[in-house]
């Protein structure tokens, strides 16, 4: 099932169960459980109000083809602000626990423009990262990712930076901030680059902004990504990431803690 296609069933029912296609290890993929949970969200404020920022706890894996339940409720709603919290509960425990900030436009006096994308190289001069049936996470059969900044994971290298060019593989409908959400979290963590030999990691946690009036974006767009290390050590990577659009604007702000099992 495609991306597209997952949202459409998430929205008929409270209950969705995750397709295998769509793995990483033992776990779905974080970036597709979040976007479908955080569309949810999404649709319960008032007057479309847009989502400034989320946090995300990865409490434990959501598993494929075992039934998965949906829970959003609004916890308050003022004038400008709607705070929301989203659950996605497998065998009775909460695998994935959120809380959202959903607002809308205020007056202000000051404005500053986001920072603007560093210099990256054509997308056909990018090497991808193919999917290969039993070696990459299942999920890389949905999501184009070519390099950029920094090393594949694995290779041994020296970097704090890591991005590239990203997008579904499929193209979208429509591109809304819950397919950004899942873009964002496709890339692994920066801190593999410097392994030579394979090792499992997972998130732990995730806190992303998503900037508003976001840029117009096209559903067929590369959006860029980049990321940095800003320290790792003792099983564990903290780094930040922003999203640009193709024309260098700014979209999104990312922190992540990821686990790292070598």
């Amino acid at each position: 099932m495609t991306f597209d296609e997952l949202i459409t069933a998430g929205r008929a029912s409270n209950e969705l169960m995750m397709p295998a296609s769509w793995a990483q290890g033992r776990a779905t993929f974080g970036g597709l459980v979040t976007g479908l949970l955080f569309d949810r969200m999404e649709r319960i404020v008032t007057d479309a109000r847009p989502v400034r920022s989320m946090h995300v706890s990865f409490v434990g894996p959501v598993e494929a083809e075992v039934p998965a339940t949906f829970d959003v409720q609004i916890l308050r709603e003022g004038r400008s602000v709607s705070q929301v919290e989203g659950r996605i509960i497998q065998n009775e425990e909460p695998r994935v626990v959120c809380i959202a900030a959903f607002a809308g436009d205020r007056e202000s006096a000051v404005r500053i423009d986001g920072v603007s994308a560093p210099e990256i190289k054509p997308v056909d001069q990018c090497q991808a990262l193919p999917y290969i049936e039993g070696v990459t996470p299942g999920f890389i059969g949905h999501i184009d990712m070519r390099w950029a900044y920094g090393s594949m994971p694995f290779t041994g290298g020296s970097g704090r930076e890591m991005g590239g060019w990203m997008r579904f593989r499929k193209t979208p409908e429509v591109m809304t901030d819950a397919h950004i959400v899942a873009l964002i979290d496709a890339w692994p963590a920066p801190v593999l680059q410097h392994f030579k030999s394979r090792v499992p990691a997972s998130s732990l946690s995730w806190a992303f902004d998503i900037i508003h009036p976001r840029p117009a974006l096209k559903a067929d767009d590369w959006l860029v990504y980049k990321a940095t290390i800003e320290q790792a050590g003792d099983g564990y990577c903290h780094f930040n990431a922003q999203v640009w659009s193709p024309r260098g604007e700014l979209l999104a702000i990312s922190r992540q803690t990821a686990t790292v099992f070598g």
